[in-house]
Parts: C-alpha cells; structure tokens; sequence
C-alpha cells in the first residue's frame, strides 16, 4: 500500500487497521517487517488495534479542534486524525475522488473499519434516548449512503458511566454485536479483574431479556496502550523499537519482553486466548507514520520470539474471535452508574452542571420532534427550509463534553450558538408549515403563504412580544397551539399579556374560561435582565399578567383560540386573589380547586396532599439546602468541579419567616409565591382539572462571596418507609431499581455516602413503601437521590470555584453578562410532582413524562379584521380523526413498561395514522433504519451466559401485514419502518 493509503488507515479513526505496510526503512539496512499475521490458534493473540479520540468540543470548539486553531490551549488538529462522523464527514467533504476511491477500498476490504458510527460518542447520563436515536441514525444513514457499510460494534469509551438504554436500545436494536468502553467505578473495576468478569453479556433490559443481550468489553484500565509505555507519537517519550544493532541503544529484546509482559498480564485478567490492546488515546495520530513505523516493529519481533502472537487487527476482527471461542461469559444487568475514579471522585456533579444548557437541549430536542413533523406534512424540500440544521447541532450537543456540562465555557456557548443557528432555520419552516397547513385547502397542497406566524422562544423568562399586544383597537391575537404526540391533548396555556380586560373564544366561537394572574416581579426581574442578556435591547412593553385559558388539541394536529378586548366577566376571566399568609399558632392554608389539594401549615410550608380520587393522603414537606463545594485544599486535593460532586458540608436553607406567601387562587389554578430567600424564588401551582404539583423555581445568582461554592438541592421528604430503595430512569425509558449504599454485583465500600448515591435523572425519580408512590419528573437532565428514607432530592444549579482535575482547568462558574456587568447565572425551570396508590404511578410517569417532552407548540398571529375562520383551517389532525394512538404509544417510541394496562400489547392502525396518504411499501428495519430487521437479526452474534436460561416471556409485535397495515408493539418496543407513499404532485414520499 502507498505512503497516503498507509496514512489514511492510520487516520480514519478507530478504525483503523490494517495490514500496515509490508516493508520499511531501517536506520541501516532494509528489514522487512512482516505484519501479515493473523489468529493463531493455541496461543495467546494480541490484537492492536491503532485509535484515535477525537472530541468534537471540549477543550476547544468543534470548528478549533479540526483545524487545529487555539492551539495554546491543546495541540490538536483533527485534519490530521479522524474519529467520529462529525469530524469525518466534514474532512471527506474536502477530499478528491482519488482519496475517496483508496478509503472507500480499504473499508471494502475490511482494513479499516467503521464503528459506532453516530455523529458524536454522545453521553449516556444526561442524553434522553431520543437525542441518541436521532444522532446515530444521522450518522448511520451517511455511513450507508456513502459507503453501503453497516457498523456492527459499538465503542463508547470515554462517556462517564454507562446507560442500560445504551446497551439493548443503542446496542442490540442497531444490529451491534458487541459493545467496548472503559469507564466504570474503580471497586467495581478491582472486582472484575479478579473474577475474570471485565468481558461480559450485558442483559439491559428486563422486558426483553435474552434477545436483547450484547457482548460487553471493558477495557482493564483505559482506552490508552497497555503499561510498558507503548505511545508513538512524535512528541511522546516512550522508548522507540530501536533494531538497528550499530547504534548504542539497541532495545529490541527489552521492547518485546515489554510488550509480552503486558499482553501476560491483561490475559491474566481476562477470559480466552484474546486480548485487545488499544494503541492511541486522545487526538493522537497527527502524524501516522510514526506510530506504524513502531508497531510495524513490534509485531514482527514479538512474533519472531514467538511466545505470543501479534496482530493487526479490528474491534470486528477481535469481536469474531471471542465469539468463535465459544463459552459461556458472565451476565450484566442494569447499567454502569455511578462511576468513581478514586475514593472521593464520584462523577456525578456534571448530572447538573449547566443546567441551563441542559434545559436549551431538551427544549430544542422536542421542538425538533415536532418540526420534522411539521416538515413531513407541508412536503420537505432540500432547495427550501429544512430541519437539517438543528439535526445537526443538536447531534453535536449529545456528546459527552456537551451537554454533560463538562467543557469550556467558550466551547458550551459554542454548542449554544449552534442550537440557536439550527432553531432559527427549523422557527422558519414551522411557521411555514403552520401557515400552509392552516389556510383552506392546504391538506392536498400549499397555496400561496399569506398569514405571518410568530413564536416564543423565551416564553419561559415571560417574553413574548406578539402576546404582549395592544388589543384595544379591535384587533385580535390568533393562538394557534400544535400537538406533537399521537394522542388528543388537553392542557393550559400560560401567556404574557398587558391588558386585564381579555376574552378567550375557540374555533367555534364559544368563550373559554380564563384566568389572569399577577405577573411576580421575581419573574419581570429575570425577563429585564436576560431579554437584555440575550437580544441586547430592554424589551418594549411590560406585561402585568399571565392569561391562563384551557386548550383541546388533536392528536398530530392543531386546534386555534382567539384573544381579543372584552369586558371583564367573573365566569370568563377571574382576576386571581392575594392572601398573605397570617401565620397565626391554628392556621393552615389550603390550595386546589378540583380532586388534589396542597395544605400549608402556620409556618408557611407545605405539610399535607390529598387527592380525593385515589384517597391518597400524605404528610410532607418541601425544602432546600446547598452543600459546599469541596475546595481541594484538604488530604486529599479533590475537589468538587463540572465532573465531580464532592461536597464539604451541607446548609439547610432556611425561608425567611417575614416573608409572607402570596396565594392567587382562581377557577382555572391556584399558585403559592414564595421567597425562599434572596436567591430562590418558588411557585407551586395546582391546576383544578390535574392531578400533579407543578414547581417552578428561579434559582440564582448564587453567592459565593463567601469563597465557596454551592451545590443546590431541593428535597421533598416525607414519613414513607422506603427500606433504602428508590428509581431512577434510564435515559428517559427503563426505570432502575437503586439500593443506597449497595451494588447488586459488587461490594461497595462507601467513601462518599451522599455523592455516590445520586444517579442521573432524565425522565424522573420515585419511592414506593408497599401502599403509595411519591414520583418527581423533571424538565431537564438533573442529578437525583434518596439519602434518607422517605426522600426524594434533586440538584438544580451548581456554582463551583475551583477545577476538579480530570483536564477542563476551568471551575464551573457560569456568569450572564449585560451592561458589562456579569453576575452569576439564573436558572428558571419546573418539576412535577405525583403521589398515587402503589402501582398507579407508571401511567402517569410514563405519558404525562412524553408531554414534558413534547409540550404544545404555540403559534401567534395577529387578526386585524376580517374573518380567520372563513379564510383558515382552524382545526387540523393528520390522523383520522377518530383515531388517536393507545395511551402507551408515542410517535418515535413506545412508552410503557411497568404499568399493568400499559404493558399490554398494543396496536397502531397505519391507515388511520396516515388517512390522506396511500401506502404502497412498508419494510421494517434496524432502529437507525440502515438494514431491514430480518436480515439484522440473521446475522446478529448470538452470546452464551453462565448458568442455567432465564424464564422469560417476552412481547414483541409480530411482522406487519402489507393488506392490513397494523403495528402490534410490545412493551418498551420501538420498532422502525420505512413506508413509501404513492406519489402525490409527482412527488414520492418516504
């Protein structure tokens, strides 16, 4: 092979491999290296296998790392490496069909090898499955477009712990035969090394059991060369494989006894004749040569003393063997969190750390789902608006430097400014969208788009300008309100407006009950300061109200409400009521006006709910506290930082008994204002027609004045007996099943009883104690735990002085600047709160937890008169709209599991799904749609599992019926088709 085709096998990442180059130049006469070896039975077998890990933001920005830009703060150009699709897919954009042709033949002829294969190696804690289905199959789709290839391994080494999810959802459902990572707790790690347990099958779901089991490898202590000092690039100070015998520092003997030492013992610790040596680590391979030239030397002379056998090889070379081997491995279940490093470094601090930025993902993420949809309906065009923008930006910010919270602060507004690029573009196609879908006759084309569609993306800071109108001159605001899910929604919407004499009217003309509350100057305070922060400017109008008013949405579809000037009317629009609480010795407070109520005592906390329908009634209380930030001066120099969270100490916070409640109450809602103290203001709302407690929190600026920094938590506490135990969700999916203090599969010696007991929380949280559930979802990725029995905590802000050591060399101290004055970020958000008889809890986990994630779109446009309805469509569902989809099942995904009606079979009618459209041809396929399912399924390596076969009864939907077109799903299935439409307008669809 060629000097170029050698450097290219060297470059392209992980992949590498190969059968290097078959001869080089020695210092003194030509020796012929000979690297052609393969497995050798009876012998141990050494697999090199050449890597790369490349970041796609961390240290430096996307863009910085690939060309080698900012290069005071890391040497690395990616231009001269490649790993992930992100990185890869942009350098061969830049390559001349030549190159192409030498690449794609080495990948044809398996000496280079594409693995994992999704656009980043994202994270596995703070990621919701969706974001990580969507940035695989981007990157699996251009994999098979530009190559035909399917990667079949999955290689996750560096994100920080290790998901369930990950395993059977992103590991099996893709047609991966096995799975390779590094990053486990270190006992757990110590443990496995002496059972011969680091090469496992990893069974990660319950409901699907032995079908969904992957071979598991986990590297015995990083994903760099063995010890012995085996890195090659140019710069590095290990002993080179000096052969030239005229020199004085020969070394070939030493360099060989070196590299069997460390194969001897990793085979030690490891179970067959096989054992992986990962040659590279991070941004290694800038110049490739120099690390071939040394492994060229040492396979042939390691296979030359011939006590082990050396060879290039692949993770799917390497995967092959183990199967071939034939015995029975150890099994895996549940996940790989939390993960520790060392006694007082648990990496769980980064489960919060950025909440803000979490939160951006997430929102992004759903308003995604529900553009691609939009998209669909209006007919996508490469030419015109498309959601590919935000695809993008959002696969980048799965990665694990990412949203995790673990990057530079220059590199998290970097992912943040791509987000906001990609919404921009996909805000664009919305509106489109909605104004070709609401104007008549646009079901069967778009006529010419004539109404301008406005949206809100900092509703959440109470800036909305096209709600903020003045309606007193006979205009009127339009409210058109999208649902993204598969089922017919009923909610309440909250919008800002300036007027308290509003009028609510449907589609249909009736009035709507509203309600108007009193906007909280804790709320104007933040909308001032962040509308300057992120637009530059102070907004125009200011808002006195929220304008509370019921919605009906159809599934897949939007429903549209009017608002106009109008006489003020008790049974239309209730002005909410102040009651400052009076804190007498007998006084309790009560709020709810249907089924649920929440009681507060005469010291203004909350002390009682009760739900008349399930006749749950339980006492509890609601605080906060912070723990201090370990500052790393102590014995041990570890301190508390953006991975870690290793608190000195924990404050309650106490509220500040002058300051009263401030209850409105209303027909529609009641809310309680609380200031908590100067930094934490709290609401707590309950609407009449639910059966939750919806929080809502601003939290910040944090002090730290006073030289600490300070982890934030709120605790819900109450009198349950949990017996230690509490759940957690996987990822958004599985819930899991966690013990405080206790590993199922190893004996942990407890160093950090409160930072090693949080987990990541995506979905949300519960206990149980044999009659009743208390469950808390969440509206971001959080870090949660039980710490004492019959409690539930969750971290929402951290701000940390000092680095925590694992290479980011920057505390976690986050700042919004305006009027070049920066003060410490504020973070608002919300958590809902459910406490039900035991075993009811799953439903409401599961579908009101798909609601947070797709909440209500809403479109604004103004109506000067005229009549919207006899020019617009005011009501649209692209389903039949008698159908709606089972309760247990989501466009994307099936969402069920624990619950006894929802574990059922269920069943999706695709005719009725999609009534105006002809299916001509459905083929269901791998989850990243890159090969039909039959075939995956085929070819899938089956794994062998010590001891004796578990009894299971697995649900898994049958094949579809072409004549029929109904989806049978089982419990947790997510099945993906593609389905061909009959072409409409000349256009086929897919």
């Amino acid at each position: 092979m060629g000097a170029s085709a050698a450097r290219l096998a060297a470059l392209l990442l992980l992949l590498l491999a190969a059968a290097a180059a078959a001869a080089a130049v020695g210092e003194c006469v030509y020796i012929p290296y000979n690297t052609s070896a393969g497995v050798v039975g009876g012998k141990l077998n050494v697999h090199v296998v050449p890597h790369t890990h490349d970041d796609v933001g961390w240290l430096k920005t996307v863009d910085q790392y690939y060309v080698g830009s900012n290069n005071s703060i890391q040497g690395a150009c990616v231009q001269n490496v490649l790993d992930s699709l992100a990185f890869f897919q942009r350098w061969w954009r830049q390559q001349s069909d030549m190159i192409k042709d030498i690449v794609k033949g080495l990948i044809s002829t398996g000496r280079l090898e594409l693995i994992n294969g999704g656009m980043c190696m994202h994270d596995e804690a703070t990621v919701h499955y969706i974001d990580m289905i969507d940035q695989t199959t981007l990157g699996h789709r251009f994999i098979k477009e530009e190559f035909g290839q399917i990667p079949r391994i999955g290689w996750q080494i560096d994100p920080f712990g290790h998901s369930a999810v990950q395993a059977y959802l992103l590991g099996t459902e893709v047609g991966f035969d096995a799975f390779y990572f590094f990053r486990i707790d270190y006992q757990d790690r110590d443990t496995r090394k002496g059972t011969k347990e680091l090469e496992v099958v990893w069974r990660g779901s319950k409901t699907f059991g032995s079908s969904a089991d992957i071979f598991a490898g986990i590297f015995p202590k990083n994903y760099e060369p063995p010890p012995g000092q085996f890195y090659f690039e140019v710069d590095d100070t290990s002993p080179i494989v000096q052969d030239d015998p005229l020199l004085f520092d020969y070394n070939v003997e030493q360099r060989v006894d070196d590299f069997v030492a460390a194969a001897i013992a990793q085979a030690n610790i490891t179970r067959t004749n096989h054992v992986m040596f990962t040659m590279g680590t991070d941004f290694k391979y800038q110049y490739a040569e120099s690390w071939f030239r040394q492994m060229d030397k040492l396979i042939h002379y390691v296979n030359k003393d011939g006590r082990v056998n050396a060879l290039y090889s692949t993770p799917s070379i390497y995967t092959d063997a183990k199967h071939a081997e034939n015995v029975p491995w150890p099994l895996k279940t549940n996940d790989f969190f939390p993960y520790a490093d060392n006694p007082n470094a648990y990496w769980t601090g980064y489960f919060t750390s950025r909440p803000a930025l979490k939160r951006y993902v997430r929102v992004m993420s759903g308003y995604y789902l529900a553009a691609r949809q939009l998209e669909f309906f209006k007919g996508r065009s490469n030419s015109d608006l498309t959601t590919d923008s935000l695809a993008d930006a959002l696969a980048l910010a799965q990665h694990h430097d990412a949203v995790t919270g673990t990057e530079k602060q220059h590199v998290a507004n970097d992912y943040a400014k791509r987000l906001s690029i990609g919404y921009t573009q996909a805000e664009k196609l919305v509106s489109s969208s909605l104004s070709c879908l609401s104007q008549s006759g646009s079901k069967s084309h778009c006529p010419s788009q004539t109404t301008n569609f406005e949206q809100c993306p900092l509703l959440n800071i109470t800036y909305c300008p096209p709600s903020e109108m003045d309606l007193s001159q006979g205009k009127s605001l339009v409210v058109l309100v999208y649902n993204s899910l598969g089922w017919k929604r009923e909610d309440v919407l909250r919008i800002p407006v300036i007027s308290d004499s509003i009028v609510v009217h449907d589609s249909e003309g009736r009035e709507v009950e509203s309600q108007l509350l009193p906007i909280a100057n804790a709320s104007l305070h933040m909308r001032e300061k962040h509308v300057k922060a992120y637009l530059g400017m102070l907004p125009a109008a200011k808002p006195k109200f929220w304008l509370a008013f019921p919605v009906s949405v159809p599934p897949l579809g939007f429903n549209t409400y009017f608002i106009s000037s109008g006489k003020k009317s008790a049974s239309v629009s209730l002005m909410s009521t102040l009651h400052p609480s009076q804190g007498s010795e007998n006084s309790n407070m009560q709020i709810g006006q249907g089924q649920l109520k929440l009681q507060y005592n005469a010291a203004a906390a909350l002390s009682l709910y009760s739900n008349s329908k399930t006749q749950v009634e339980a006492n509890f209380e609601q605080k906060y506290k912070y723990y201090i930030g370990q500052d790393g001066n102590g014995s041990d120099p570890q301190a508390s930082g953006a991975y870690i969270f290793r608190p000195n100490g924990t404050v309650p916070i106490k509220t500040d008994g002058q300051v009263p409640l401030t209850v409105l109450r209303g027909s529609i809602l009641d809310e309680v204002h609380q200031q908590i103290n100067p930094w934490i203001y709290q609401i707590n709302r309950v609407y009449k027609g639910k059966d939750y407690v919806e929080t809502e929190f601003i939290v910040g600026p944090i002090p730290v004045d006073d030289g600490n920094g300070k982890e934030l938590s709120t605790e819900v506490v109450t009198n349950m007996a949990t017996n230690k135990t509490f759940y957690t969700d996987s990822s958004g999916r599985d819930f899991i099943k966690r013990i405080r203090d206790y590993r199922s599969e190893w004996k942990i010696e407890v160093h950090q009883p409160i930072a090693g007991n949080y987990y990541p929380v995506n979905l949300g949280i519960y206990v149980e104690d044999g009659s009743r559930e208390l469950s808390i979802l969440v509206d971001r990725s959080v870090g949660g735990a039980s710490i004492k029995d019959g409690q539930i905590e969750l971290m929402l802000h951290r701000r940390l002085l000092h680095d925590d050591g694992r290479g980011v060399a920057e505390a976690l101290n986050e700042t919004t600047c305006f009027d070049n004055q920066c003060e410490g970020l504020v973070i608002q958000g919300k958590y809902y709160l459910k406490i039900d008889p035991q075993g009811e809890g799953a439903r409401w986990r599961r579908t009101f937890g798909q609601e947070i994630y797709s909440p209500l779109l809403i479109a604004f446009a103004e109506q000067d008169g005229g009549n919207w309805v006899n020019s617009h469509v005011t009501k649209f569902s692209a389903m039949d709209p008698a159908y709606s989809l089972p309760d247990n099942v989501a466009l994307l995904t099936l969402q069920a599991g624990e619950h006894k009606d929802l574990s059922a079979l269920a069943s999706v009618d695709l005719k009725r799904v999609f009534p105006d459209k002809k299916i001509v041809k459905i083929v269901e396929t791998s989850l990243s749609a890159n090969q039909e399912r039959s075939a995956m399924e085929k070819k899938r390596l089956k794994w062998k599992v010590e001891g004796p076969p578990a009894d299971e009864k697995i649900v898994r939907g049958g094949p579809v019926d072409p004549s029929k077109l109904v989806v049978d799903l089982g419990p947790m299935e997510i099945r993906t088709f593609l389905i061909n439409f009959a072409p409409q307008s000349g256009k086929q669809l897919m």
